[in-house]
């Protein structure tokens, strides 16, 4: 992941196919882009390359890494998961131990009413679909999922290949619930219902008592990154 801006030292960047690498790279001025951990950075669809060429063309006199959402995601699935890519399965499966979805209100009634139209749909979904069948509580106290249920979360999440789990990891770990990211990764809601779905209890909060500016903050950190996971996931859907 690129961390530190820099100065611009490139005129023109652009996507290129490397037929030996089965890929698409990005040129500066001719040249390859490697990972942020200088691994070779190799793209796998023509429109994730394009897009992000255009954010490397769209940097002034700095290179602001904080304004390139999807060179980011992908220098993360080079760099970050593709080398722990068991620990992020591992990761993301545990969400389904104390997934968001799971854990309701028990009052008020309008919050508590808010909560079952927006989730439960969404653990239908991953039981008719996915086979995986969570319990649901009220209050925040743990409950035990059943090992199944957490197989058939594994099964689904490693069958995706490092750009997708990458698209998931962010989906997950910023919503707080696997159901919601996978979900999104299916096509069952878009990633603007996963920030509203993911945010119901903030948004009821907001709503009745106000909001701080760090809370508005967050609220908007995590809807621009909920947003670059959905139009990631848009892109190496192309082919």
């Amino acid at each position: 992941m690129l961390t530190k801006s820099i100065n611009r030292f490139y005129k023109k960047a652009e996507a290129v196919r490397d037929e030996d690498a089965q890929g698409w790279r990005i040129h500066l001025d001719g040249r390859p882009v490697k990972s942020p951990s200088k691994a070779e950075f190799v793209l796998p669809a023509e429109p994730l390359a394009h897009e992000i060429a255009a954010e490397w063309d769209a940097q002034g006199e700095k290179v602001l890494p904080t304004t390139m959402p999807i060179m980011q995601l992908a220098a993360t699935a080079i760099d970050r998961v593709r080398p722990h890519r068991f620990a992020v399965i591992a990761e993301l499966t545990g969400f389904g131990r104390s997934d968001l979805l799971c854990y309701r209100a028990a009052f008020p009634d309008d919050l508590v009413r808010q909560q079952a139209e927006a989730w439960q749909p969404l653990l239908d979904w991953a039981h008719h679909e996915l086979g995986v069948l969570l319990r649901v509580t009220e209050g925040v106290m743990p409950i035990s999922q059943e090992d199944e249920a957490l197989l058939r979360i594994q099964d689904e999440i490693e069958a995706l290949d490092d750009y997708y789990l990458t698209a998931l990891h962010t989906l997950t770990t910023v919503s707080g619930s696997v159901i919601i990211g996978l979900a999104t990764l299916h096509g069952r809601i878009t990633a603007e219902q996963a920030f509203e779905i993911s945010q119901l209890d903030e948004a009821y909060s907001i709503e009745h008592w106000g909001a701080d500016a760090e809370a508005v903050a967050r609220r908007e950190r995590h809807r621009a990154e909920l947003l670059a996971a959905g139009r990631y996931l848009d892109l190496i859907g192309q082919q």
